[in-house]
This record gives structure tokens, C-alpha cells and sequence, in this order.
């Protein structure tokens, strides 16, 4: 019981790998500018930098690139809103 679990764990983060891993090629060259346009025209070695990144968090930047979000979302901490107030 306990092997069926642990091969289907490995099974399952190695399809997440694998995704993730052809996810990061079009979002890394064309994505990432559409999330952040500050990585506009950003240097390969930049963009090589991201990946390990892009792989471990595509579904929450699959969700961030299709949402048509465009800018990155506000910095919310109380130090930000007191600066604001002044």
C-alpha cells in the first residue's frame, strides 16, 4: 500500500515537472513581458534565470497570464498605505 502510494506521489510531481517544463518555453518568451512589462526586452540570461521558477509556479501564472491582468498586482503592506496617507 504504502509503494502504490509513494509511485503514484513521484508519478504525479513528475507530470506536474513535465508540464511545468513546457509551460516556462512560451511564457518565458512571451509571457512574462505580458505579466510584468518591466521584463520587456529583459537579456536571455535573465529569462534563463526565471525558469526554475516558472516550472515550480505555472498554475498560478497560467492563471495570472490568461487572466489579462497586465500590470503586477499593487503592494498592499501597511508600510505602502502609510507612505500613501502622507
Amino acid at each position: 500500500m504504502n509503494e502504490s502510494i509513494a509511485t503514484w506521489f513521484v508519478s504525479a510531481f513528475g507530470i506536474y515537472l513535465v508540464v511545468g517544463i513546457l509551460f516556462s518555453i512560451p511564457f518565458v518568451l512571451k509571457g512574462v513581458g505580458k505579466n510584468d512589462p518591466a521584463v520587456q526586452g529583459a537579456s536571455i540570461g535573465f529569462r534563463l534565470i526565471i525558469i526554475p521558477g516558472v516550472v515550480m509556479l505555472w498554475p498560478v501564472l497560467l492563471l495570472r497570464w490568461m487572466s489579462d491582468a497586465g500590470m503586477p498586482p499593487e503592494e498592499t503592506s501597511p508600510h505602502r498605505t502609510a507612505a500613501k496617507e502622507h
